[in-house]
């Protein structure tokens, strides 16, 4: 039975299953509806955020839907525009390799330490609002050709500079508390 606090995880399911309409609208080249598709998709992640935090209705489901259903979105949208030849293929290339490395250093702490609770840092927060602002300009100057030219080039570089700085901060900040926690398991504490 459905109760009120399950209303962020089915937004969440609902992010999910979008995934899928903004991927088919960008192939077929629909960008104005790719654009209303990733801004629902937007306002639905504030929302469920929103929700869950106001009314705590905040759950481990929510936790890992979440970013798997932004991910999601993220990396194919990526995808798509690197398979348009909008973004090049060497930004998408950076992007999923991240995205790897970040997966499976989670999958390997989570065999050889335990549950790991994510959490994002600061260059990781900025690294996914430029990723998506790169989308978004990507796909609303598809529609719309508002930007001005040279735009999306310059948030391309930003997009690769966040990526690899994120991408290294990750492996840095988690190799750290790696070596730490193997280092009291072995100490008995």
């Amino acid at each position: 039975m459905l109760r009120a606090s399950d209303i962020p995880n089915l937004i969440t399911i609902a992010r999910i299953l979008l995934t899928l309409p903004v991927v088919i609208a960008m192939l077929f080249r629909e960008f104005e509806l790719a654009l209303a598709l990733f801004v629902v998709a937007g306002v639905s992640d504030g929302v469920d955020g929103f929700l869950a935090k106001q009314f705590h209705w905040q759950s481990r489901l929510g936790s890992l839907l979440d970013p798997i259903a932004d991910k999601l979105l993220l990396v194919s949208s990526y995808l798509c525009l690197g398979w348009l030849g909008l973004l090049p293929a060497w930004l998408v290339a950076a992007v999923m390799l991240r995205d790897l490395i970040i997966v499976g250093g989670a999958g390997i702490w989570t065999l050889r330490i335990g549950q790991l609770e994510a959490e994002p840092t600061i260059v990781s927060k900025i690294n996914t609002f430029v990723q998506i602002l790169l989308v978004v300009s990507v796909v609303a100057d598809q529609a719309l050709g508002l930007l001005p030219v040279g735009a999306i080039g310059a948030l391309v570089w930003i997009t690769l500079a966040t990526t690899l700085s994120s991408g290294m901060d990750y492996v840095w900040v988690w190799g750290k508390r790696a070596r730490e926690a193997t280092e009291r398991a072995r100490k008995g504490d």
